[in-house]
């Protein structure tokens, strides 16, 4: 049928069943490692519901409808015998990390099975070493009323709060003196960043790991933060790059879902506006007029050092750098204009992002590196320049980092060329600020394959266009997991072992 098909309806039908069986080994490979995760033990939360609600309680805002959901499903988790396996998906400023920090106070409030003293653990991963400093700051900040320890572990060095000679204050501490620390039990929660995996750091009671924007984190690597084999942590992964459903459950089919779809109330709504070269000018005086009221700004280039012309190939776009100091010179030589970039050292980007949160930089010029996370209130303006070579989900999340106040964001895209495709892709931007309608048409528009780089994993165009067919996602999972329970080490179909085998292999390599 696929190859001579007699009629239109012949070949509709084979496609069907070529994608089909690709979705298909995907979710049994998922279903699989779900399957693994089911079979381990992991630590009792004792009353973890009661915790939550008391965390809660405290804050000055009630969570929203979909945090207080998303909270009861983990907890639910928590119940059970075998680890959590769960994926949040919220969008930008939807409130991820309250979620993740009532259920880190469930954990560290709980004690060890039959110990009278200390608590379980908690790790928390984040991408970068801003990411995780901050994170560090927020925690501090919703525990530092509970008599428990907590640290930042990172490649540059290693913190530790309370401080023995000040009580609210964090210290420095050796790594060697953590990794102790950890490995005794004494330290509750340790925020960090990839160095949280290395062999050398031990924990004693390891009940939750968190990891904030790694889009797919292994099972080994999972296995990796636990101390031993005998007890495997919860695990929570959160993203704020929203996902279609159907992608979702094909990528993450081994994780349940839980979804924020609410921002907490008193966001004001951004503004976002396509730049044409004529109205530069007027843009800026935007962005004087956002500074004048005591505002800060950001301004996103592509590239960090200007390009080769030595190299008839290179990417002709704004460079940070020259773009940072003709702002400083030409444009706004009355404010202080910062530069940071994945170049510098984590000492360097730490100090520029300290002086931005203090406001003594007004403007920062910044490539991607901004791109999650990070959480300064007072920016409230955002210039993109060479916009149509970012993707829409990272358009997205770059704006974000405007939309976290009550103050009213702006956002302008400054393209540098104007293909139809480009256009039309800023123009959804420009249209909405609902992460996940977008990211719907960034899969109509560009694909999954280009969207999520699963052409990686070797899925061909078919796989990919069953992606937008919702009811064969569903079929494809529900078939995968009613195998699997039946026949997980897949004995009795060794072609569609050997194939999962390699879709695994391929899925697991990235």
């Amino acid at each position: 049928y696929i190859h001579t098909p007699e009629k239109e309806s012949h070949a509709e039908a084979a496609r069907k069943r070529f994608a089909f069986e690709e979705i298909f080994s995907l979710q049994v490979s998922r279903a699989i490692e779900r399957a693994a995760n089911d079979t381990q033990d992991s630590f009792p939360i004792q009353d973890a519901a009661h915790a939550t609600e008391r965390f809660l309680s405290t804050l000055p805002h009630r969570p929203t409808g979909a945090q207080q959901r998303a909270v009861a499903e983990i907890i639910a988790d928590f119940e059970r015998r075998h680890p959590m396996a769960r994926l949040l998906e919220g969008d930008v400023g939807s409130g991820k990390t309250l979620v993740a920090a009532a259920c880190a106070y469930a954990v560290v409030t709980s004690r060890p099975p039959n110990r009278q003293s200390g608590t379980l653990q908690v790790a928390y991963m984040a991408p970068t070493e801003i990411l995780a400093q901050q994170h560090f700051q927020s925690f501090i900040e919703y525990f530092k009323d509970l008599p428990i320890n907590i640290a930042l572990i990172t490649g540059s060095g290693a913190k530790k709060f309370p401080s023995k000679v000040s009580r609210d204050k964090a210290t420095d501490i050796s790594r060697a003196q953590l990794l102790k620390c950890v490995g005794s039990g004494e330290i509750a929660m340790v925020v960090g960043t990839h160095a949280l995996i290395q062999k050398s750091v031990k924990f004693q009671h390891l009940a939750l790991a968190i990891v904030d924007e790694q889009h797919r984190f292994g099972t080994r690597q999972r296995r990796a933060l636990a101390h031993k084999g005998d007890t495997a942590p919860h695990f929570l992964s959160m993203t704020a790059t929203p996902i279609p459903r159907t992608l979702a459950l094909t990528i993450y089919g081994d994780l349940d879902i839980s979804v924020l779809d609410e921002l907490p109330p008193g966001r004001a709504k951004i503004t976002t506006k396509i730049v044409k070269p004529d109205a530069r000018a007027a843009c800026y005086e935007n962005v004087r007029a956002e500074l004048q009221k005591g505002r800060q700004a950001y301004v996103i280039c592509p590239r960090i050092d200007e390009p080769d012309p030595a190299k008839w190939n290179a990417v002709q776009a704004k460079s940070v750098k020259a773009e940072a100091a003709r702002l400083q010179k030409d444009i706004f030589p009355e404010y202080e204009v910062g530069l940071l970039h994945g170049s510098m050292t984590p000492k360097e980007k730490d100090a520029v992002m300290r002086d931005f949160t203090a406001g003594t930089i007004h403007i920062l010029t910044a490539t991607s590196v901004v791109e999650v996370g990070v959480n300064v209130p007072n920016a409230t303006v955002i210039l993109i320049e060479g916009a149509e070579r970012f993707g829409l989900a990272q358009l997205h999340q770059l704006r974000g980092r405007v939309m976290r106040s009550s103050h009213p964001p702006l956002c302008f895209l400054l393209p540098e060329t104007k293909s139809e495709i480009s256009m039309k892709r800023l123009k959804a931007l420009e249209a909405s600020s609902d992460g996940f309608k977008l990211a719907e048409s960034d899969l109509e528009m560009r694909g999954a394959g280009d969207l999520y780089g699963m052409k990686q994993w070797g899925v061909t165009d078919i796989g990919m266009e069953a992606l937008k067919n919702p009811k064969l996602i569903a079929a494809a999972r529900d078939e995968a997991h009613a195998l699997v329970a039946r026949d997980q080490s897949l004995s009795k179909f060794p072609a569609l072992r050997s194939r999962v085998e390699s879709t695994s292999a391929e899925m697991h390599a990235e």
